[in-house]
């Protein structure tokens, strides 16, 4: 595999690991006991902290993107370890008529 195949797909792990991890952690103006600002949502944050957060999703997107790379290398489970509902009528006769 590439590295530049294996920097996209952490990437893709991270953005999926920040949108995962953004309720975590997060209290609203009521919550922590803060005035509101007047017109504010009540559920706006009121202790959002995007590098804390950048932080959490660099260090599960790389176990995640780490543990996809070693299952490609040692192929720990292949495509058709998931097929959970058997082969599709008429696969064999395909396969063997190429």
């Amino acid at each position: 595999m590439r590295w530049t195949s294996i920097l996209a797909i952490y990437l893709l792990f991270w953005v999926m690991s920040a949108f995962l991890l953004l309720p975590f952690g997060v209290k609203t103006h009521d919550e922590a006991g803060i005035d509101k600002v007047p017109g504010q949502a009540d559920s706006a944050p009121a202790n959002f902290r995007p590098g804390r957060l950048a932080l959490r999703a660099t260090v599960l997107a790389a176990v995640l993107c780490g543990l996809y790379v070693a299952n490609y290398v040692n192929g720990w489970i292949m495509p058709e370890d998931l097929n959970l509902f058997g082969l599709p009528p008429g696969y064999e006769e395909a396969a063997r008529d190429g």
